[in-house]
């Protein structure tokens, strides 16, 4: 299978993924949107993966890459091809799909349990509550025909599916080090709300970052029973 993410900052890699393609022997190739790296060509992948990041979906007059990169999410679910979006990719996806992407009351960073709906297919054998890492501020409304996976206490939309997406607003993916750099990176998004933990809090909880790997790796598997490989 051949993977291509596309990154919107230097901090924000596939991290675990990478890990999980290489295990799986599939390609992983990427994109430095920031950098003014060009989109990939639809034919050229077969499973998009869309990154996080500290910008908004609705920030298009600052950031020139991201109408042309929805375009590309839309193309390649129109073309029968499956996309993950992560944090921001999944306000991404969301907002293709047709949703509003907004604020949410609190901004949510750090270690926080996430509660399963018990629907969908792609989340079936997954704990009915399992604590992941979050950093976001904005949210969106689970799209029109879509299954709404997951919420949290702090953030109703934390997962959901399509025939052809998953979209995560929860961090499955992340290793101690992007965590690490997310801390120096984006320092000022940390806060005293009711869903933001400390600095120190965050690195006390690293020893999670092995089940969230298991989770993810899991996940995974299933996600590649319906890509379609181009052979």
């Amino acid at each position: 299978m051949r993977i291509h993410f596309l990154q919107h900052v230097a901090f924000e890699t596939p991290g675990l993924i990478g890990e999980w393609a290489g295990q799986r022997g599939h390609a992983l190739t990427g994109t430095r949107l920031d950098l003014g790296e060009p989109l990939p060509a639809l034919d050229s992948f077969d499973l998009l993966l869309v990154m996080g990041g500290p910008m908004s979906v609705n920030d298009e007059d600052v950031h020139a890459w991201l109408r042309p990169e929805k375009q590309l999410i839309a193309d390649a679910m129109a073309a029968g091809k499956f996309v993950i979006g992560i944090c921001l990719g999944s306000q991404m996806l969301a907002g293709v799909l047709g949703s509003a992407i907004y604020r949410n009351k609190e901004k949510e960073i750090g270690w926080f349990p996430v509660h399963t709906t018990g629907a969908g297919s792609l989340f079936e054998g997954m704990p009915s509550e399992f604590t992941v890492f979050h950093w976001h501020g904005d949210t969106y409304d689970i799209p029109k025909g879509a299954v709404h996976l997951a919420t949290t206490a702090g953030c109703r939309s934390q997962a959901f599916e399509t025939e052809r997406c998953l979209g995560l607003q929860f961090h499955l993916e992340m290793t101690e080090g992007i965590i690490k750099d997310l801390l120096v990176q984006c320092a000022a998004d940390l806060g005293a709300g009711a869903y933001q933990q400390p600095a120190d809090g965050i690195r006390l909880e690293m020893w999670r970052l092995a089940q969230t790997r298991t989770l993810l790796f899991a996940l995974l598997d299933r996600v590649s029973s319906r890509v379609f490989v181009v052979a």
